[in-house]
């Protein structure tokens, strides 16, 4: 027998001739017999070793048999090894002792040889046994390890190998749509009989869905679109609502419902899995996965590989969305530009005629009244046009400032239907207006407040055919007034209510461009609205149906105090004390219309076209008022206004900057030069006349310095 092949035996005994004994009986069996002359050395050697059967004398000086027996059955490696008492005592009691103590045989010496022999040949062969059957099943578990973890392996590799194609192919298109189909394809068959991915465009609106199956004797899914009004509303319709509200997926069971679309709708789907696809906080659709033909379930391994595949899915819609918006961002920033060009070139083009149309009519004397109409309107139509433009940029940099004092909505109102009355009348529309009796109050920027209703007016108009209705309603509760804007014109399709509002956004692209504008105008009116803690909303039965603006704003409670506010006014007062002004301006056309039209005034003019000859001549001068350009040459607006300030001779002057840079930054740094105006060019004649007349102008020249606005 070889070696490794037997077992141990451990004898235990104090005398050296009974072990000597021992040796001899036992060496027939052929077995590995291990002997120790003490209980503590058979305890340290059952702490390594495994041992068949223990020959335990009982009669041992410092440990006995029946102790050393005890603490071997106290051990978890030991507690169940044959003992066979050897000893001399005959007596019941000793032999009941060693039985209770878990000993299979009690022997007496002096011992049978082959009787001995046999008996612990009985425990040799069943320990051999028993070790054969641990291997077995150690074998068997290995095995079973083994097979569990190719398994796994080969698992794992098929779901890499799965989300590596799904996502190669849901990477492969910026198109939403491609990516959609994609992903369907990836799912049916290998997670599920049927699949739809659903995607909500924007919060509120229907959602669509793509749904991919597979019909009898094909081998690749069939695709189709459904609306989200379409299809039956079933259990599973209500569970892919409730995980587009909540983001939460679900799981059902039990089902009994079939695919109206498919061409054998009597099969049933009795599965489904609802996984929401989520990317970057937001909810942009579902993944829904249904067992139907295959009598296949969901095990875990298909719940985890469905929640990684939409995990991926919503990435992948994430970006075709994104690219999608980036393409229409940049699709309408070329649509603005052209628009921009093209309302730029039409007023340069009046201008320019009505220029050339005086150099002709030149002995005419009623076509300078008419060349100069046209200038005026097509000027202020620039003014307007770079103003909006500003505008959105302030308001997009969150820069715009509002200048609120207590305004009447009714005389807003007026101001705001003078503004727009020369397009409406052109298009001959019928305009009802229909405000309270009594006032209604708001606490807003009077400027931004007009801006806001003449750009409903002036969108109403634009978008309303000749002859059209456009009506104006004020209503007014306890703390809220509402004006409506509602118009009989080419109305909202659905698609576009929820985009309305957005920057430079327009329904209609042809190339005549007859309603004009740059598509801000909105932008503005919802911007403005919020800044003065409203709200605004449009409404449209859909093309052709027009259109419903409603703008909310808070109003005054009577009886509320609200000292240190100014009621809106436009009237002032000209005064034609003529003053002396000095213009410092490189633009040479500039100054020569500017100066004659203050000498036409009746005040006394000088022009300079740098910096430092207009400080030159404000010493010599000592104008009352100086206009100065920012963007000089050599020495800026700036650096001229903080030289003329540290002379004592220039403390009573009125500074001007003319310029056109308008934004907040320019006019701090205005102020901080010493300007006591910031004007933003085109610059209005009115507009400097009143301040050349004002009441502060008046007592500057008077000898009290009035201070800065």
């Amino acid at each position: 027998m070889a070696d490794e092949d037997k077992v141990n035996i451990l004898v235990v005994d104090d005398v050296p001739e009974k072990l000597l004994t021992m040796e001899a009986i036992l060496e027939e069996l052929g077995q590995n017999v291990v002997f120790v002359d003490s209980g503590r050395e058979a305890l340290r050697r059952l702490l390594y070793e495994e041992f068949a059967v223990i020959l335990l004398d009982v009669n041992m000086p410092d440990m006995d048999g029946f102790e050393t027996a005890a603490l071997i059955r106290q051990r978890k490696r030991s507690e169940s090894t044959p003992i066979i008492f050897v000893t001399a005592f005959s007596d019941e009691t000793h032999a009941f002792q060693g039985y209770s103590l878990g000993a299979v045989d009690y022997i007496l010496t002096p011992v049978v040889p082959a009787i001995l022999r046999a008996k612990v040949s009985v425990f040799v062969e069943l320990y051999q046994k028993t070790q054969q059957v641990r291997r077995q099943a150690e074998e068997r578990a290995a095995l079973a390890i083994a097979q569990a973890a190719q398994a796994s392996a080969e698992e794992a590799a098929r779901r890499a190998a799965f989300l590596g194609e799904a996502t190669a192919a849901l990477s492969n298109s910026l198109n939403l749509d491609d990516t959609l189909q994609s992903l369907l394809r990836a799912a049916v068959p290998r997670l599920a009989d049927l699949a739809g991915v659903t995607v909500v465009e924007s919060p509120g609106q229907p959602w669509r869905s793509e749904l991919a199956w597979l019909e009898p004797g094909n081998s690749l899914p069939r695709i189709r679109s459904v609306g989200g009004r379409e299809g039956p509303h079933d259990v599973l319709r209500a569970a892919l609502e409730r995980v587009l509200d909540s983001g939460v997926p679900e799981q059902l069971s039990g089902l009994a419902i079939t695919n109206p679309f498919a061409e054998t709708p009597q099969t049933e789907l009795h599965a489904a899995l609802i996984r929401p696809l989520t990317a970057r906080g937001r909810i942009l659709g579902a993944l829904t996965l249904v067992m139907g033909d295959s009598g296949r379930a969901f095990r875990a391994e298909e719940v985890s590989l469905a929640d990684e595949l939409a995990s991926r899915a919503a990435v992948a819609v994430d970006n075709a969305r994104l690219y999608r918006e980036i393409q229409e961002g940049d699709r309408r920033k070329d649509e603005f530009l052209a628009m921009l060009g093209h309302e730029l070139r039409n007023p340069l083009a009046a201008i320019a005629n009505a220029l050339e149309y005086v150099q002709i009519a030149r002995d005419d004397p009623s076509s300078f009244r008419r060349a100069g109409d046209i200038l005026a309107r097509q000027v202020q139509m620039m003014a307007r046009l770079v103003d909006d433009l500003l505008d959105v940029s302030r308001i997009t940099r969150g820069k715009i400032e509002l200048r609120k004092e207590v305004v009447e909505l009714q005389a807003a109102i007026t101001r705001a239907v003078a503004t727009v009355e020369p397009l409406i009348s052109a298009r001959q529309h019928e305009l009802t207006i229909s405000m309270p009796d009594r006032p209604v109050r708001l606490l807003a920027d009077p400027a931004r407040l007009e801006q806001i209703l003449a750009n409903l007016l002036n969108n109403a108009a634009k978008y309303t055919d000749p002859g059209g209705r456009i009506r104006l309603d004020v209503e007014q509760t306890e703390q809220i007034a509402e004006v409506h804007v509602r118009d009989t014109g080419v109305g909202i399709p659905e698609q576009l209510l929820p985009r309305v509002f957005d920057l430079f956004m327009q329904g209609d692209r042809s190339l005549d461009r007859a309603q004009g504008g740059l598509g801000i105008g909105l932008t503005l009116v919802r911007s403005l609205v919020e800044l003065h803690g409203g709200q605004v909303e449009v409404s449209s039965e859909g093309t052709g149906r027009g259109s419903e603006f409603i703008v909310r704003l808070p109003v005054i409670v009577p009886d509320t105090p609200h000292s240190g506010l100014a009621r809106g006014s436009r009237d002032c007062e000209p005064r034609s004390d003529a003053r002396r002004i000095l213009l410092i301006d490189d633009n040479v056309d500039l100054t020569t219309t500017m100066s004659a039209l203050l000498r036409l005034g009746g005040h006394e003019v000088a022009v300079c076209c740098d910096g430092p000859a207009g400080i030159e001549a404000a010493t010599e001068l000592q104008p009352e008022v100086i206009l100065v350009d920012i963007g000089l040459p050599g020495m800026n607006g700036y650096e001229v206004a903080s030289r003329l300030r540290q002379m004592p001779l220039f403390d009573r002057t009125m500074l001007v900057a003319v310029t056109g840079y308008g934004q907040a930054d320019d006019r701090r740094r205005a102020r901080e030069a010493g300007f006591d105006h910031h004007l933003v060019k085109p610059v209005f004649f009115e507009a400097l006349q009143q301040l050349l007349a004002g009441p502060e102008l008046a007592a500057r020249v008077q000898g009290v310095v009035a201070g800065a606005d």
